[in-house]
């Protein structure tokens, strides 16, 4: 793989996007379009993770359901999916992932890389968990039903 020349002011970092549904509720049989803060299939920023190694928490910045202005919020990992590594050159998202501390000397594309294949590892997994022994709503549309096997 060639290495793909970065300008300077940007960064890599882990780009996701919302799932699109996510159960929610009593025995999670209600289903809820993205979350409260994102919409469903709204790509988000990671800018830290939380939960030590688990990384079950994750500082996120994106646009906002209701305004469409760029938020930051912490968000549970299981619901994200499609993580990847991404050069950013939004001064918004810099100037947020700024704010934590985010800068060039780890911000490089080979850890966004490694992260990304983590998180891509345990988001669904997260997902599981947080509904073990619980069945599916019947018709479901939750992020795991909907994703080819």
């Amino acid at each position: 793989m060639t290495e793909v020349p970065v300008a300077a002011e940007s960064l890599w970092l882990v780009a996701a996007n919302v799932v699109r549904w996510r159960r929610y509720g009593d025995g999670g049989q209600e289903l809820r379009p993205g979350t409260k803060s994102y919409r469903g299939g709204s790509k988000v920023h990671v800018a830290t993770t939380y939960g030590g190694m688990a990384h079950e928490e994750l500082t996120t910045i994106g646009r906002g359901r209701h305004t469409g202005a760029y938020i930051t919020i912490d968000m549970a990992t299981r619901n994200l999916h499609t993580f990847r590594a991404v050069a950013v050159y939004s001064p918004a998202v810099l100037r947020r992932a700024a704010a934590f501390g985010v800068d060039g000397t780890w911000a490089t594309r080979g850890y966004a890389e490694e992260l990304a294949a983590l998180l891509a590892r345990l988001a669904p997994r997260y997902r599981e968990e947080h509904w073990r022994g619980v069945p599916h709503p019947v018709p479901c549309r939750c992020h795991d039903c909907l994703s080819p096997a």
